[in-house]
């Protein structure tokens, strides 16, 4: 039965792989990790099979160990998955201040695929929310000139969006870029609305304070619902410490893909400390 279905799921990983290259193209970022999946189901099928004709021969503690490691890796694996998977599900967020719209980095210099879903979400959440400032997101793209901000800020200008509910951050290469550089601009714009307001607070007498203290700042990342969870994480971790989520569509074919892919990315960021 074990072996039936560790067959079952190579076939799987190796049926998905080809979906994946004829869908997307072999370039596709981290897409071999399926022919991986595949060849370690197969692994673990012919390891039983050995080791049932060399139990003699091979300690027992060879098993143990490799079931013990397989198992605790699907149990993390599964988990994180869980935490991916929280962000997808949650629900948007009303009101926010500033809303970090995250570039999405792809090959071309134009408004398709993960991207113009994301700024498609930011129209949807700016209507309901009109208050609201997008910091747009996104540095230079493959050496042309012109950044992935200014390219999303034109798309939401023909769109509908008011200039004056957009800023723009337009040096950033990451995810952690995004977050720490959109922060930057997030104080830089909200220390010229307090200096605009004083400028025009006209005391009316001693003691008498007619401008309210600022209430705490909402802030939001927007980006593909596979990515939210991360986003949030290291929002957090550079010091924007009351986030929200906001999840756009992502491609429904490559969804299970970039899961797994955003597993792999949330254990790097763990790991070199940027969550």
């Amino acid at each position: 039965m074990i072996d039936a279905v560790l067959i079952g799921l190579a076939v799987l990983c190796a049926a998905y792989f080809a979906v994946i290259v004829l869908y997307a193209g072999i370039g596709t970022s981290f897409a071999f990790i399926w022919l991986f999946f595949a060849a370690l189901c197969l692994f673990l099928v012919y390891g039983k099979w050995y080791y049932r004709r060399n139990t003699d021969r091979i300690p027992r503690w060879v098993p143990v160990s490799v079931v013990t490691t397989c198992v605790a890796g699907l149990t993390v694996f599964a988990a994180v998955c869980i935490m991916v998977f929280s962000g997808v599900a949650g629900s948007d967020p009303v009101g926010l201040d500033y809303v970090i719209v995250l570039g999405a980095q792809g090959k071309e210099h134009t408004v398709n695929g993960s991207l113009k879903l994301r700024l498609d979400k930011a129209i949807e959440y700016v209507e309901e929310n009109p208050d609201t400032i997008l910091v747009l997101s996104g540095g230079p793209m493959q050496g042309e000139e012109k950044s992935e901000a200014e390219l999303m800020y034109d798309y939401l200008r023909y769109n509908g969006v008011r200039p004056d509910q957009m800023l723009m951050e337009k040096h950033s290469a990451s995810t952690v870029e995004n977050v720490a550089f959109s922060r930057l601009v997030i104080e830089q714009d909200r220390l010229a609305r307090k200096r605009k307001r004083e400028a025009l607070y006209q005391p009316v007498g001693p003691g008498v304070e007619l401008l309210a203290p600022d209430k705490p700042l909402e802030v939001g990342v927007l980006t593909s619902n596979f990515h939210v969870f991360r986003a949030r994480l290291t929002a957090r971790k550079w010091g924007i410490e009351n986030v929200s989520g906001i999840a756009a569509k992502s491609d429904p074919v490559l969804f299970v893909h970039l899961c797994v892919r955003e597993c792999a990315s949330i254990f790097k960021d763990r790991l070199v400390g940027n969550m």
